[in-house]
């Protein structure tokens, strides 16, 4: 199987053990000054530009971006941003009301906005590799299938149904849940990502115990136990592990724990909840392991991911 294939493949299959869903939050279009976003939500959301352009502000994070028609931002986890008419951030103030698609009006901007929700746990993991989000361009040839999927967006939302008091059409949502199969498929490609979590997931020996793990972090995985659930000796597990990831079975697991923790810390879950879901009967035991691979207490991370919460809140 080229290996093209076998990333296809295994893409698929993370898609399908993330239980991704897929809701279109509003679809229409702005005239004058207007600001839209939808971060403060505490999920994964997305922006799809129908017609027209605008600027993208991540504040603290980097210059404004102008984005064109058929470009497309996914964000995988909630960051506070916002799009507007204007290059200077302060200048988009919310003062125009999102209205029916109509690309003849001059000035427009028509946006699909929406979010994405995972399987709690799984996503944390899966997706901890890759950056905070990723603008998909329409002239990318890397990314030249987004195109004709780009187009039946467009078509859907100006059939009639993304009207004034008609219902957007579901097919949108589903044609969105196929840009992002091409958002994973691009950034499983990258060097930083390929270093981590996704070689072992590419691994025909390693790829079910990886999931496995995954999916029940809370249980009692020794390295005696992973090597039994892909049939090898210990010390063959070892070597075979240490080889395609580059970190022993213990030091993998550590990480990989202490990454859902971190997720599940910024959900606002309770230390003593998380503690519990990743496989910690204590938890001091599970503060000092936490802190030993972030840096930080457990409690200290929660406290802030409250902060930035409102902080945000605050400032829209």
């Amino acid at each position: 199987m080229p290996p093209s294939d076998r990333t296809d493949r295994i893409i698929h299959w993370v898609l399908n053990s993330l239980e991704l869903e897929t809701t279109l939050f509003h679809m229409g279009q702005y005239c004058g000054s207007w600001r839209a976003s939808v971060a403060g939500r505490a999920r994964a959301g997305y922006h799809l530009v129908l017609h027209g352009e605008c600027w993208l502000h991540v504040p603290d994070r980097e210059p404004p971006l102008r984005l064109s028609p058929g470009d497309a931002v996914f964000f995988l986890r909630d960051v506070p941003h916002h799009l507007g008419p204007f290059e200077q951030a302060e200048a988009c103030v919310p003062e125009a009301t999102m209205q029916p698609l109509d690309r003849a009006q001059a000035g427009s901007t028509g946006l699909a906005c929406g979010f994405f929700d995972f399987r709690p746990g799984l996503a944390e993991a899966l997706l901890a590799p890759f950056p905070d989000y990723l603008v998909l361009r329409a002239g990318d040839p890397s990314v030249q299938g987004t195109r004709a999927l780009f187009d039946l967006i467009v078509a859907e939302a100006e059939s009639g149904r993304g009207q004034a008091g008609a219902e957007p059409s579901p097919l949108i949502a589903r044609l969105v849940e196929l840009l992002f199969f091409y958002v994973v498929r691009e950034l499983a490609a990258r060097e930083d990502v390929a270093r981590g979590l996704w070689p072992m997931l590419r691994s025909a020996e390693f790829s079910s115990l990886v999931l496995e793990l995954i999916r029940h972090p809370e249980q009692r995985w020794s390295v005696e136990t992973m090597a039994e659930r892909v049939h090898m000796s210990r010390a063959t597990f070892c070597k075979r592990f240490a080889a395609v990831c580059g970190e022993t079975p213990a030091a993998f697991l550590l990480l990989l724990r202490m990454k859902i923790a971190a997720r599940l810390l910024d959900d606002r879950r309770s230390v003593a909840q998380v503690a519990e879901r990743v496989g910690y009967a204590s938890e001091a035991a599970f503060a000092k392991a936490f802190r030993k691979t972030t840096g930080a207490w457990p409690g200290a991370w929660r406290r802030r991911a409250g902060v930035e919460e409102a902080s945000f809140a605050q400032a829209a």
